[in-house]
């Protein structure tokens, strides 16, 4: 049974869990959407969403606490100026998690972790750079 657990401590000592939180957790917020296993993302995503719910305030003191969990100022930046404001009017649930299968050589179980207003580019519509005129060219 689980009761009483706090966390899963994902079978690692404890600098190594917390880099791990901190690594995850900045991909998570640099790219929107990170592939990894079942367990890590449940992990991942409790540790993500209190850092939403702190920057949805932006003040001093939520940004210091963030920045000491994120070794990342750029990423800080991005959370506080551009994820947060996108979730101001939720209150919480920010991510989800899409199962994707068992990996190939263990069967853990992979999955993608998201935040929800994350868009996905089907379309594959890239915008082209405009041509460069060449240079001395006789009209």
């Amino acid at each position: 049974m689980k009761h009483k657990r706090g966390f899963n401590p994902l079978n690692r000592m404890a600098a190594h869990r917390k880099a791990l939180h901190r690594n995850m957790v900045t991909s998570l917020f640099k790219y929107e959407r990170i592939r990894t296993t079942k367990a890590k993302a449940l992990e991942i995503r409790r540790t993500a969403e209190k850092m939403i719910t702190r920057a949805k305030e932006d003040n001093v003191h939520n940004r210091r606490i963030v920045s000491s969990r994120l070794f990342d100022e750029g990423i800080v930046n991005k959370l506080f100026t551009n994820i947060a404001p996108r979730m101001k009017e939720r209150k919480g649930g920010y991510t989800r998690v899409l199962k994707l299968g068992l990996r190939e050589g263990d069967a853990a179980q992979i999955v993608i972790l998201e935040l929800v207003d994350y868009k996905l580019d089907v379309d594959g519509e890239k915008k082209k750079k405009p041509e460069k005129e060449a240079k001395g060219e006789v009209k």
